[in-house]
């Protein structure tokens, strides 16, 4: 519990909460559909799509699905990476030459 009456400044810095920090500036290559499209290391698989333009990840019946929380929670943006179905694009990694197969068909 804090107390808001006290002096005390209580400080933390993002690695206590385990959240590290990425540089964006290296250039990798990840493939989606056989397409080479460009990325940046340190970025998530969510982020480089809709920087190439994809909206559409995969259907669920006749339904398209995308992005929807952008955190993990909804399993609305499931991708095939490097062969393994089931990914979530916005908690996988980018990683350079990694293939990404979107079920849109």
């Amino acid at each position: 519990m804090l107390d808001n009456d006290s002096d005390s400044d209580i400080k933390f810095h993002m690695s206590d909460l385990g959240v590290t920090t990425h540089s964006r500036q290296d250039k990798v290559t990840i493939y989606v559909n056989g397409l080479a499209v460009p990325a940046s290391s340190g970025g998530n698989v969510h982020a480089a799509l809709q920087a190439a333009g994809f909206q559409i990840l995969r259907r669920a019946g006749l339904e398209p699905r995308g992005i929807f929380c952008g955190m993990g929670v909804c399993y609305d943006c499931l991708i095939t990476v490097n062969g393994r179905p089931g990914q979530r694009a916005c908690m996988t990694p980018v990683h350079d030459q990694m293939e990404i197969q979107l079920d849109v068909d």
